[in-house]
């Protein structure tokens, strides 16, 4: 289990990558992985594990997936969560089996998703 973060590869994001690795005693590495560019963040003790990918299989653009991405609360922050129709397009090209073995999940909740706001009463405007 890990959190995936997609940014821009930037000599001032690497360098806050970095910076939020010694902040939390974790290190940084580049592992091969064909799906995307990518660095790990690691933490020995509790498995602490955060990807950073700088490009991901099947989408375009980073702003492509911020603009359809929601914004969510975290602690005193905001985080923006990518949509899971990029979510799961991605996984669908990346085709490894661990992708392969969430989509009907993802899938799955994106038909009730739907289902249930179709299914909300619809305020009338006065």
């Amino acid at each position: 289990m890990d959190l995936d973060f997609f940014f821009r590869a930037t000599p001032s994001n690497l360098r806050k990558i970095r910076r939020i690795a010694d902040d939390l005693d974790g290190v940084v590495l580049r592992p091969y992985c064909p799906a995307s560019a990518l660095l790990r963040l690691t933490r020995d003790g509790d498995a602490l594990q955060f990807d950073f990918m700088s490009s991901i299989s099947g989408v375009r653009s980073y702003e492509g997936v911020r603009a359809r991405a929601s914004e969510v609360r975290f602690g005193k922050g905001v985080l923006r969560v990518a949509a899971l129709s990029d979510i799961i397009r991605s996984k669908e090209v990346a085709n490894r089996p661990k992708d392969r073995a969430v989509l009907e999940v993802l899938k799955r909740t994106v038909r009730e998703s739907e289902a249930m706001y179709e299914a909300k009463p619809k305020r009338r405007r006065r």
